[in-house]
């Protein structure tokens, strides 16, 4: 196979330090206003930042290894890296192209290198930016984006968490009867631990029983309900249900909650929380399964120095846990005085996702509101620090991402649902109906 060169941009080396080793046998140009743009980041205290670091060792090991504008040996079995700059009064972009702005500085970097190659049309520009990569093949250089880090190839493909299941008729009247009911593995193949199956009647679609599928070796299990609710809360659909299934279930450590705007994951996530750190005021003999509720939302950019804002540290999340803080007002009746009582009391506690690192969180109630905008990195350090006794709940929408460096494919909270789905600790809805309101459900659906 003929050797390529690879032109890689800024976002390239900012999303995966070791991206030079991606390439094999390949050659690597790295246009010098790259390493300007990577220096803009290289004190940031997010995986960003850590990437940007990293990049400048990498680059200077090279260097010690020979000259990098001239080129260096990556390593046996790896093409050369070689740093390269514009030469003097050389510029073939478009006269709507503005010479001052550093994307298109790197084009025209790799177009003058072009010019030195025997065949130019071996050269092909790497970038995770879409429009950088639209330009590129406008001007006629070859492109493709890079994405080492995906857990699926398309948002279709996120596990759901539930399915559903054609049975005999007689099955369901045996299941509300409380007998053992067996998955037949053959039939239905491929099922995960804490799946929840709708089973559908073969002779009537309109009789139907909701369970939580455990293993093949074990009988399926009904469906918790909660007749008087959660802190008042009732599920409105059975995705909710099952939602609520796996937040108040002891054996289920790690939870996560995909929906659009409107869906109720953060409602459940929060009432459910409520019930099991506050008690329900029903049962004042029993003990609260929890001895706090955490609330986190990443601050996007994810890491940036909130010690920039005034106040404490509940001050300056405040702007951000602000939709958190309506949820709880909702539960707990409308009552602002109720929810900050609890946040003094310690009850309630706001964690900034910043300082999170090092700490070990045991029997806590732990809620990971709009995890969407996390890193698979960035929600490795958050789980980690979970201890004995935790729970923690992921929720977001993978349709609103913020955080630039990452996208439906490959952010933190797929990683987590893809990887934690076969495993008994963990479990996943993704919720479908909207239940906020009409004018909400029909925005998330049109717009």
């Amino acid at each position: 196979m003929a050797k390529k060169t690879y032109v890689l941009d800024t976002s390239v080396l900012l999303t995966s330090a070791v991206s030079v080793y991606s390439f094999g046998n390949n050659d690597i140009v790295i246009p010098l206003k790259v390493l300007e743009e990577i220096d803009k980041h290289k004190k940031r205290q997010d995986s960003v930042g850590s990437n940007a670091r990293n990049v400048i060792k990498i680059f200077d090991e090279l260097r010690e290894k020979g000259n990098i504008n001239k080129g260096v040996k990556i390593g046996e079995g790896f093409g050369k890296l070689q740093v390269f700059q514009i030469p003097e009064d050389d510029w073939d972009l478009p006269k709507e192209l503005d010479k001052k702005v550093p994307d298109h500085i790197i084009l025209q970097t790799a177009l003058s290198y072009s010019k030195s190659m025997s065949n130019p049309t071996r050269m092909i520009m790497v970038s995770r930016d879409i429009n950088m990569r639209v330009i590129s093949d406008s001007i006629g250089l070859k492109s493709e984006s890079y994405d080492p880090d995906v857990a699926i190839s398309n948002r279709e493909e996120v596990f759901k968490g539930w399915r559903e299941v054609l049975i005999d008729d007689e099955i369901i009247d045996r299941f509300y009867s409380n007998e053992e009911i067996y998955i037949d593995e053959e039939e239905h193949p491929n099922i995960n631990t804490n799946e929840f199956l709708m089973l559908i009647s073969n002779i009537n679609d309109k009789r139907t029983a909701l369970a939580r599928f455990v293993s093949y070796e074990q009988g399926i299990k009904h469906v918790r309900k909660f007749d008087s609710g959660l802190f008042g809360f009732n599920s409105r659909n059975k995705e909710q249900s099952y939602a609520l299934d796996l937040l108040t279930n002891d054996d289920v450590k790690v939870v996560s909650l995909i929906g659009r705007a409107g869906s109720g994951k953060t409602l459940c996530a929060l009432a459910a929380g409520l019930e099991q750190t506050l008690g329900n005021p029903r049962e004042r003999n029993k003990e609260p399964r929890y001895t706090k509720m955490i609330v986190s939302r990443p601050v996007q950019p994810m890491g940036r120095d909130i010690g920039f804002l005034p106040g404490t540290l509940e001050e300056k999340m405040e702007p951000w846990l602000a939709p958190v803080r309506d949820n709880l007002q909702y539960l707990l009746g409308n009552d602002q005085m109720m929810v900050q009582d609890y946040l003094e009391r310690g009850m309630i506690e706001i964690e900034a996702l910043s300082y999170i690192r090092g700490r070990s969180i045991a029997n806590a109630y732990i809620i990971i509101d709009e995890a969407q905008n996390l890193t698979r990195h960035e929600l490795k350090t958050i789980i980690t620090r979970v201890g004995e006794g935790t729970k923690i709940v992921l929720t977001g929408d993978i349709e609103q991402i913020d955080n630039i460096y990452i996208n439906e494919t490959s952010n933190g909270l797929v990683h987590a649902v893809e990887k934690f789905k076969s495993y008994e600790v963990a479990g996943h809805v993704t919720l479908i109906k909207g239940e906020r309101s009409e004018v909400a459900t029909l925005g998330a659906k049109i717009l």
